[in-house]
């Protein structure tokens, strides 16, 4: 099946998903939320949920957002394409910090341990059809000295990463070991991104 559109939508504000789509030359258009719109609250907790169903639900709840949205905008349709990505250490998701203080005890949690980043990813096509999957990575920090990790909070970088860290940052160099996608750990995995634009009729 060939889509009719040659675009999508993304419905996400980072700038490093844009990049990533980019990159596999996949060409897009920002479907992002009004000011009537509360997306924070769609990342809320749910006591007693695992990381996997998390950012599984998280990402489903986005796509639906978006799908309203660009038919109460009266846009072409096109498909669209939502992501939302967690850290997991065992059974705790870490989301992005509240604060600093936040951050920093994150980013203390994770030190010297390894954990799993989760990125799911979902494709809402104008037939009705949702294709979706999940990328889980393995990433070891070495042991964060305080210094650098006062350093980093500092920078203000961990604000709005989950985790409070973005690979592709100065945190890169506490990481020892990385097993999966480093497009995934980013916020966007193009190896299961292609697959489902490719299955959705785009050819990548």
């Amino acid at each position: 099946m060939t889509v009719a559109a040659d675009f999508l939508y993304l419905a996400s504000q980072s700038p490093r998903r844009r990049q990533l789509l980019e990159q596999i030359g996949v060409r897009h258009e920002l479907l992002l939320p009004g000011p009537d719109e509360d997306a924070e609250a769609l990342e809320a907790l749910v006591a007693g949920e695992s990381p996997d169903d998390y950012v599984t639900r998280v990402t489903a709840a986005k796509l639906q957002a978006a799908l309203h949205r660009r038919a109460a905008r009266g846009l072409a349709p096109a498909p669209v394409l939502c992501s939302d990505t967690t850290v997991a250490l065992g059974a705790l998701i870490l989301g992005k910090p509240d604060d600093a203080d936040h951050a920093a005890t994150m980013l203390a949690s994770l030190s010297g341990r390894t954990h799993r980043v989760l990125t799911a990813v979902a494709l809402g096509l104008p037939d009705g059809r949702v294709l979706s999957d999940v990328n889980v990575s393995q990433v070891r920090f070495a042991e964060i000295g305080q210094a650098r990790l006062r350093a980093y909070v500092a920078s203000g970088e961990p604000m709005g990463k989950a985790g409070a860290y973005a690979i592709q940052s100065q945190a890169a160099a506490w990481i020892e070991h990385i097993a999966g996608s480093y497009s995934g750990i980013m916020g966007l995995p193009l190896f299961e991104t292609a697959r489902l634009l490719r299955e959705g009729g785009f050819d990548v």
